[in-house]
């Protein structure tokens, strides 16, 4: 049940304003971008259409909540196909970025920040013998990236990530 009195009118013209959902209000839910969805092989549940239908009637909340749109691929099929050029890929990562904005961030994205700034990347590189690269001729792998390290610590302090 859908209480109207919860809705955010403005949803869609807030998502249209950011970098990546101008076109948002061009879906006419023909259900290309559901068809074509890699992760929906995956997931029956996830339904791209669905996620178009909720931004428009206001359903900010719930949208911005949702795992759903942090598990967009980006493969850009949607983009594609899609005979609006409503750009869905775009549009779920300017969802992420209010999202994030707003506090929800996924705790496997969470997850993700701190690896990275641990290790400037997203994993631990500790099982790597560089001796044997080394000899193979190979170029030796950094254990860490103070570079990537000293980037994120701000940003990640901000969110309350680190």
């Amino acid at each position: 049940m859908i209480d109207s009195k919860k809705l955010d009118r403005n949803f869609k013209y807030k998502v249209a304003a950011e970098l990546g959902g101008t076109n948002i209000t061009l879906c006419f839910a023909c259900g290309t971008c559901t068809v074509s969805c890699p992760v929906r092989e995956i997931d029956d549940k996830y339904n791209p259409r669905k996620i178009i239908r909720m931004i428009i009637l206001g359903m900010r909340e719930r949208v911005l909540k949702s795992k759903f749109i942090w598990l967009c691929s980006t493969c850009y099929i949607c983009d594609e196909r899609c005979p609006q050029n409503v750009q869905l890929s775009r549009i779920m990562t300017a969802l992420k970025n209010i999202a994030t904005r707003e506090g929800y961030i996924h705790p496997f994205f969470r997850g993700q920040a701190r690896l990275v700034n641990t290790f400037g990347r997203l994993y631990d590189v500790e099982d790597y013998d560089n001796e044997k690269r080394e000899k193979l001729g190979l170029p030796c792998i950094k254990k860490k990236f103070e570079e990537v390290t000293k980037l994120t610590r701000n940003v990640l302090k901000k969110e309350g990530i680190y």
